[in-house]
């Protein structure tokens, strides 16, 4: 049960329009399995956060992001660690889709 959380910047509030990283690729892997097991509530947990697909987040300052989620197996696992530059800090951001199916600060 594995899953990647890939991030981009679709809104970008800087001077110039752009942001620095989106020429990188940003993923996190993640192992569902490992972390809540396999009872039935975390298979409905993980079908649940995989069903919506995207999550997205306004800074309220013209910047704006968007995590996408989807389900990977472990040979895509091993490619996508290897591409990823990591997740520019936005790890809290994950968190929060796993505790609430949504991006939150709260």
């Amino acid at each position: 049960m594995l899953m990647v959380f890939e991030l981009s910047m679709p809104h970008v509030g800087s001077w110039n329009g752009k942001w620095t990283g989106e020429d990188n690729y940003y993923a996190k892997v993640f192992n569902f399995k490992q972390r809540y097991g396999t009872s039935k509530n975390a298979r409905e947990l993980f079908d649940k956060i995989l069903s919506n697909g995207s999550y997205c987040y306004s800074f309220g300052d013209g910047w704006g992001m968007s995590i996408s989620v989807r389900q990977i197996d472990s040979k895509e696992a091993t490619k996508l660690r290897k591409k990823t530059k990591g997740f520019c800090g936005y790890d809290w951001a994950i968190e929060s889709i796993l505790q609430h199916q949504k991006i939150t600060t709260k």
